[in-house]
């Protein structure tokens, strides 16, 4: 019989302890191969998402949160900036583009925004059914929402108010569905897109409700003027969520952040500066699983130690009379090597392929994970990594009871029967 036909015969001898050890190693690479294909499936989707995008301005509070709710649209807004300042940066020459997003209402799991055609541009939008929102009340789906939510195009769409599923709905003043858009892979294709002058018809028509109950609570003369002049504000100070900018010029980098900052009462946030905040925080938690994971492959390493050096003691007598037998000190180390090595490279395979089912399940179950443009057929260079690391670990593991079947006394054990 060869090394490996004999390595696979005394593994299949212990069937417990060999399980133990590759379910040990397997669980540990899995674990560090998830996260890589995790993170890098989160990097992709947070550059595709921030790209292009220079500067996002918005109502004062936390710059991150604001780049959170305006670009990757996962928080909550930090406020409202007025209109006229939209027409303020469009009349900067330091600015090559301007482009408004209002928020406030969701449907379903999904967030409404409005803003202009420019958005659905900025990312490669494209439409797959109907044709792009050209009024107030016509809603443009995109591809994840569409598959969920199974409308088409004309269907009616009610929104609800708050960014959070359950809130009030509007009933009174549904939206039109006129066109879906294809996937992109990037934020277009869990929002529904509409223009800006929907969301202001929506508020101006639930406060207009609230004007009414509170006429007839009211005195309803007094309750009509209050009414009447509410409409007039409204005419004159319209809002929106946040602005996303694009730079005309390197100079408008050092410039345009500080004056806003410094000067109005708004903030200006850079994506690209916030996005290396939100991985600093993220890299804490996956590095913590990532030490999980190797000390889950440390351990297997020990186990794996520990069963070789029991192996060894019991099996003593056979490797004497493989050796009188005519087999060199080098075999009777390789074949205790081998062994540790046929553990390391199925526990490792073992482990690659649970990752990847885990991620073809993340990818088939969660709008999330498709969201992430996660695919269980790609693979990641630090995989390749992950099986040296396991032969290393395996490698280091035998190498004590390789060493001391190396130095045995052949005579002394035939001495002893």
């Amino acid at each position: 019989m060869n090394m490996l036909g004999l390595s696979l015969a005394y593994l299949r001898r212990r069937p417990l302890t060999t399980a133990l050890n590759l379910l040990l190693l397997a669980l540990g690479v899995a674990l560090i191969a998830f996260l890589l294909l995790l993170e890098r499936g989160l990097e992709n989707r947070l550059s595709r998402d921030v790209a292009g995008i220079d500067m996002v301005v918005g109502a004062k509070g936390s710059p991150l949160q604001l780049v959170l709710s305006a670009v990757l649209q996962v928080d909550v807004p930090t406020g409202n900036v007025p209109l006229a300042a939209l027409e303020d940066l469009r009349r900067n020459p330091l600015v090559r583009q301007a482009v408004p997003v209002a928020m406030g209402d969701s449907f379903g799991s999904y967030r409404i925004l409005g803003t202009e055609p420019a958005y659905i541009d900025h990312y490669g939008g494209r439409l797959a059914a109907g044709r792009m929102f050209e009024g107030p009340m016509e809603a443009v789906l995109g591809a994840e929402v569409a598959s969920a939510s199974g409308l088409g195009l004309d269907s009616p769409l009610v929104g609800s108010h708050g960014l959070t599923v359950g809130g009030e709905a509007h009933a009174d003043t549904p939206c039109r569905v006129v066109g879906i858009l294809t996937r992109t892979g990037t934020v277009l294709d869990r929002l529904v897109l509409t223009p800006v002058a929907s969301v202001w018809a929506v508020h101006d028509h639930h406060h207009h409700h609230e004007d009414k109950a509170e006429e007839t609570a009211d005195d309803h003369d007094h309750g009509a003027e209050k009414g009447h002049d509410h409409d007039a504000a409204v005419d004159h100070d319209r809002e929106v969520t946040a602005i996303l900018v694009r730079y005309a010029t390197p100079l408008a980098a050092a410039r345009l952040p500080r004056e806003i900052n410094s000067q109005t009462s708004m903030q200006a946030a850079s994506p690209a500066a916030e996005m290396l905040r939100l991985r600093a925080l993220m890299g804490l938690g996956l590095d913590a699983m990532r030490l999980l994971g190797l000390v889950l492959v440390l351990a297997a390493g020990l186990s794996t130690f520990v069963a070789l050096a029991n192996a060894l003691q019991e099996r003593q007598y056979d490797l004497a009379v493989m050796r009188a037998l005519g087999a060199g000190r080098g075999r009777i180390m390789g074949q205790i090597l081998t062994e540790a090595m046929l553990v390391a490279l199925g526990g490792a395979v073992l482990g690659i392929a649970l990752a990847h089912g885990g991620v073809a399940a993340l990818s088939g179950f969660s709008a999330r994970g498709r969201d992430l443009g996660l695919s269980a057929g790609q693979f990641v260079a630090g995989e390749g990594l992950l099986l040296l690391l396991s032969l290393l670990v395996a490698l280091l593991a035998a190498a004590l009871p390789a060493i001391r079947a190396y130095r045995t006394d052949v005579s002394r054990l035939l001495a002893k029967g």
